[in-house]
């Protein structure tokens, strides 16, 4: 006769991995400490996995760590140099720990890199000479928290590797910091981030941001219950302009097809992202149970902040369906002011034929 182990009084030990939530979808160059389960109790929630959670719950301001570009040549170098120190007015500083003040301590960075420049025969006619990238906060922000939190970043990140200067700006409402990586590593090798590298830069900068007092989180928008990609800047440009980009142009094209041909069916895509978030929502309120039974009143707190957090969570709305929703509400519209014009007309109508009599 076998024998049941009792369940654990504590969170139950055959959960799947909270982490969940927060996992990108693509591959990680490493795991994270709040992705580590305890070996003792797989299914449970470890200290960092729980502080991790109130972070989110609790809406801790979220970093942004964004590559802006690439410089392609000497003369391209120089001239976001100058941009970045504003033509030598601000003091940048290099992965030496040395400050170049004015126009002549920039000048001497410029050369230095650009005779390295000269010396790389593996440089390719479209490869980049340094990768631009920029650390920024939400407004309010403490600004020297935030230098020192992107300096111990590009230590930590780029100074056993690569060259590298960064300058602090403060004329913007979101205290941020422009540094520039030379792509050509000390070791040969082309710096070349992907998208895993860009999230665990993010999560990067908030930990050394949450080590100065600053609280920081660095989630994707799948975590937040937002499923939309957030317009290009040269987007949100035209539209400002009301230029139609060629993006919003073609997306209502494809929509209005499908709703003339009375086209029903459901994207495959629209469908993969509609059962993650429901996944997602789900394993936040399978563990907000869980906290429940813990008798602990921290426990039952955080239990009541996820299941607020997740009835505040927007409504899940791909593109496509926001697009449909605009055509739709533009028709109704449209026939709205088509009955209004036709009961105008026999009331007009009505009217003459009073007159007449």
């Amino acid at each position: 006769m076998s024998r049941r182990s009792p369940r654990p009084t504590g969170l139950a030990s055959d959960l799947p991995p909270i982490s969940y939530v927060w996992e990108t979808p693509n591959r990680r160059p490493r795991r994270a400490e709040w992705d580590i389960p305890d070996p003792a109790a797989p299914g449970r929630l470890t200290p960092a996995m729980r502080a991790k959670l109130e972070r989110i719950v609790r809406r801790a301001p979220e970093v942004m760590v964004k590559i802006t570009g690439r410089t392609k040549d000497v003369a391209h170098l120089k001239s976001h140099l100058a941009y970045i120190t504003r033509n030598g007015e601000l003091d940048a500083e290099t992965e030496q720990g040395a400050t170049l003040a004015g126009r002549l301590g920039l000048k001497d960075l410029q050369q230095r890199w650009e005779d390295d420049a000269g010396l790389d025969g593996k440089l390719r006619r479209d490869g980049s000479l340094s990768i631009n990238i920029i650390l920024s906060m939400p407004p309010g922000t403490d600004a020297a928290a935030v230098k020192e939190s992107a300096r111990a970043f590009a230590i930590e990140t780029f100074g056993n590797n690569h060259d590298y200067v960064f300058v602090q700006h403060l004329d913007n409402k979101h205290p941020h910091v422009h540094l520039t990586v030379r792509s050509l590593g000390y070791d040969g090798k082309r710096l070349n981030p992907r998208k895993a590298d860009l999230q665990a830069w993010r999560e990067r900068f908030a930990g050394e941001l949450r080590l100065r007092g600053i609280a920081a989180e660095a989630t994707p928008r799948r975590t937040r219950g937002r499923v939309r990609k957030a317009d290009r800047g040269a987007v949100l440009a035209m539209r400002k302009r009301k230029i139609t980009p060629d993006v919003d142009r073609l997306a209502r094209k494809e929509v209005l097809s499908e709703v003339r041909g009375g086209g029903t069916a459901k994207s495959p895509w629209d469908e993969q992202i509609k059962s993650r978030q429901n996944e997602i929502r789900r394993r936040y309120v399978e563990y907000a149970a869980e906290l429940d039974r813990s008798g602990v009143a921290a426990d039952h707190e955080l239990a009541r902040q996820i299941r607020q957090f997740v009835d505040d969570m927007p409504a899940i709305e791909t593109r496509r369906h926001m697009l449909k929703k605009e055509l739709s509400e533009l028709a109704n519209t449209r026939r709205r002011g088509a009955e209004q014009g036709v009961d105008e007309e026999r009331r007009e109508k009505i009217r003459r034929q009073e007159k007449t009599r």
